[in-house]
């Protein structure tokens, strides 16, 4: 659960720290003193996109952290380990957003892309905000609402990855389908170019080993006759020579070292030199004996080379990446000469995967139409405590016919009805704004309720109602707030209504200031006299009267007795 809230430089808030319990906590204070700015502030942290125009005046950047107690949240504990990112039962994130337009996003102190910080969010928080009720127009958003309510995700994996393998041999199959023409066209250049390639039977690093080889064949008479003025200047030359010199010189040294035996180490070094020069004239040697003067080996050679550049030419590549051009060449004939083994493999894959494709959307449909029973049952229930007593919720799902998706073949549609005796309408298409909002506000209550996520955020979502149905809501929020077995709630409720507020455990109020001609927000926890007077205050107006502050301990009583 959220547990600290830390803004600095953000719109009209200079510095504020807010500490978070569980429970219900309500977030009051008088239309423009700020709420909407902590909201957006949490929003920010949690991967929403920046905007410097938030940053206070005369501030060069604003910074948002928000730290959460996770040690009963298994899930997000294991997420932060898989991404290296484990802070041991507590997870921090924080945002920086700079005049510049520069943003940085952080979990645990380690810098983090924005995507990785949505995803981690929404495992953490679920925010309810007063005008859901349209997007709650949408189809895909009525779907998903189902689906999260029925935990629908190894089934909707499922199906997905199903849809997804089964399009793509599709458009194999489409692809191998083309005109017969078009094939044989090609069949007919594939074999030309194979029967050419096959013909020249180049080899793997053929080509390097010819151009060495031809370098040699070429170069023969030089490199003989260097070879052979070396071997003389080294052995055979009568007049002088090297092998000779040092030996002269060894022997001249061994005379003379019984007389000084510092001599020993330069005769010593000039044996090795000898024998280095031995070795060296031998292996010239026989390099000399190897060397071709072949002039038809040559000419061999050079019409070899010739070929294969060609050919090389002829296709635009280089020599040495014929013999992959070759291969590829040859596979696409083999693919198109067995086009009718393949077509026929591939069309038993997609029978197959057809097939398991449709079984996992059947089992998904009949999951959600068991889950829909349940859920119009408790949105109906929902519905007649909010004051529309003979109201009607109803998930419609039907064959979608052949129209297939990733999210399977049923066509899920919102019905509802105010009035008792009246069919269910798409809630599209009901008219009035007030019931649209109960409504929304109904199915909320419910999803939030079966919601895996422990904080949960409702934003001025009770606009529209009052009186005893405003009572209502505020039960139905701080009973969400309450603790259950397995682990601690937490429901932070922005509200308007006394009626919501004095339901809550924890409540914090907005307040607005002038300064300076400087406008700030800051936010106050109120003790039990403060709250009572706040309380009053959203009874009451401007002035707080006896009978404001009567009504107020009635409500915050009766509040507590529940």
């Amino acid at each position: 659960m959220l547990k600290h809230l830390y803004i600095r430089n953000f719109a009209i808030i200079d510095e504020l720290e807010l500490d978070f319990n569980a429970g219900m906590t309500a977030l009051t204070g008088e239309t423009g003193a700020g709420k909407s700015i902590l909201l957006g502030a949490l929003n920010l942290v949690l991967g929403d996109r920046a905007d410097n125009d938030s940053i206070k005046q005369g501030n060069d950047f604003a910074e948002i952290v928000a730290e959460f107690d996770i040690q009963q949240l298994d899930d997000v504990s294991g997420w932060l380990v898989s991404q290296e990112l484990n802070a041991d039962g507590e997870c921090m994130l924080r945002r920086r957003i700079s005049r510049d337009g520069r943003s940085r996003a952080y979990i645990n102190s380690t810098p983090v892309n924005l995507q990785l910080i949505r995803e981690l969010a929404e495992m953490l928080i679920d925010i309810h905000g007063q005008h859901e009720h349209q997007s709650m127009m949408k189809t895909a958003v009525q779907r998903q609402l189902l689906d999260d309510y029925a935990r629908h995700s190894p089934l909707l994996e499922a199906v997905s990855n199903l849809y997804v393998e089964l399009k793509l041999v599709e458009e194999q199959l489409q692809h191998l389908q083309q005109s017969s023409k078009e094939q044989n066209d090609r069949l007919d250049l594939l074999r030309f170019q194979t029967s050419e390639l096959d013909a020249l039977a180049l080899e793997e690093n053929e080509y390097q080993l010819l151009d060495s080889q031809h370098k040699r064949l070429a170069n023969a008479e030089k490199l003989q006759t260097t070879v052979a003025s070396a071997i003389a200047a080294l052995s055979e030359d009568e007049n002088s020579n090297v092998q000779s010199a040092i030996s002269h010189i060894i022997h001249s040294l061994g005379d003379i070292s019984e007389i000084d035996n510092k001599l020993l180490p330069v005769t010593e070094m000039l044996q090795d030199a000898l024998i280095q020069v031995d070795e060296s004239i031998s292996l010239l040697q026989s390099y000399r004996d190897d060397i071709d003067l072949d002039p038809a080996q040559l000419a061999r050679t050079e019409q070899r080379i010739q070929d294969i550049l060609d050919l090389a030419r002829k296709h635009r590549v280089e020599a040495e990446e014929l013999p992959a051009l070759h291969e590829k060449l040859q596979q696409e004939l083999d693919n198109i000469d067995h086009a009718d083994e393949l077509l026929e493999q591939l069309g038993h894959q997609q029978q197959q995967l057809e097939q398991n494709y449709l079984n996992a959307c059947e089992k998904l449909s009949v999951s959600r139409k068991k889950a829909a029973l349940t859920l119009n049952r408790k949105i109906t229930r929902s519905m007649h405590n909010l004051g529309m007593s003979g109201g009607k919720f109803e998930i419609s799902i039907k064959p979608a016919g052949n129209k297939r998706s990733a999210y399977g073949l049923d066509q899920i549609e919102f019905t509802v009805t105010a009035n008792a005796g009246q069919p269910c309408k798409p809630i599209a298409r009901v008219a009035s704004g007030g019931e649209l909002a109960r409504i929304s506000l109904a199915i909320q209550m419910i999803i939030a309720n079966n919601s895996k996520i422990p904080s949960l955020i409702f934003d001025e979502v009770d606009s529209g109602v009052g009186g005893g149905i405003a009572e209502i809501v505020g039960q139905h929020l701080r009973t969400l707030g309450s603790a259950s077995r397995d682990r601690a709630n937490q429901v932070i409720c922005i509200t308007h209504l006394p009626q919501v507020a004095s339901q809550a455990h924890n409540h914090l109020r907005v307040e607005k200031q002038t300064q300076k001609k400087q406008t700030r927000s800051t936010v106050v926890t109120l003790d039990k006299e403060q709250r009572r007077q706040e309380i009053a205050r959203m009874l009451s107006g401007v002035e707080i009267t006896e009978q404001s502050l009567a009504h107020a301990d009635e409500m915050l009583s009766r509040a507590e007795s529940t």
